[in-house]
């Protein structure tokens, strides 16, 4: 499993820890097309978050259960977080450049709101990595 941790470098599907106001999260990272596209799919719920990058949008046709979506800059900067029930289709956020998914009701559990800055660490690894703005 690999990482991203700055610019020109493709994060990789795999786990990891969402270092969050709240306390760290466990994590799921979805890169490859085929990850993404099948992202919360078929599940009937998420212990932790889901990371979708690179993408600006989500939706939620298929999916089984409420979600919080939270809309990250390159420097991983909460834009926005939304609650989407399924059947919905989220607005595009320009400068957004990660998705995070996780159990409706969670991210408030976690501090996620506008304006705050996350971390994604190594699952097991030594060094946390985050992405740095350019």
């Amino acid at each position: 499993m690999g990482w991203s941790t700055g610019a020109g470098r493709a994060w990789r599907d795999g786990a990891g820890v969402l270092v969050a106001p709240g306390g760290e999260v466990p994590l799921e990272i979805a890169a490859t097309y085929r990850a993404r596209r099948r992202g919360l799919l078929g599940r009937d719920g998420i212990a932790g978050a889901l990371l979708i990058t690179p993408t600006n949008s989500v939706h939620t046709f298929g999916m089984r259960f409420t979600i919080d979506v939270a809309y990250l800059d390159r420097s991983l900067t909460v834009l926005d977080v939304v609650t989407m029930r399924p059947g919905r289709l989220g607005m595009i956020r320009p400068r957004g450049r990660h998705v995070l998914e996780a159990a409706g009701g969670a991210m408030a559990q976690w501090g996620l709101r506008r304006g705050v800055r996350v971390t994604v660490d190594r699952h097991g690894g030594p060094e946390p990595s985050s992405v740095n703005a350019p």
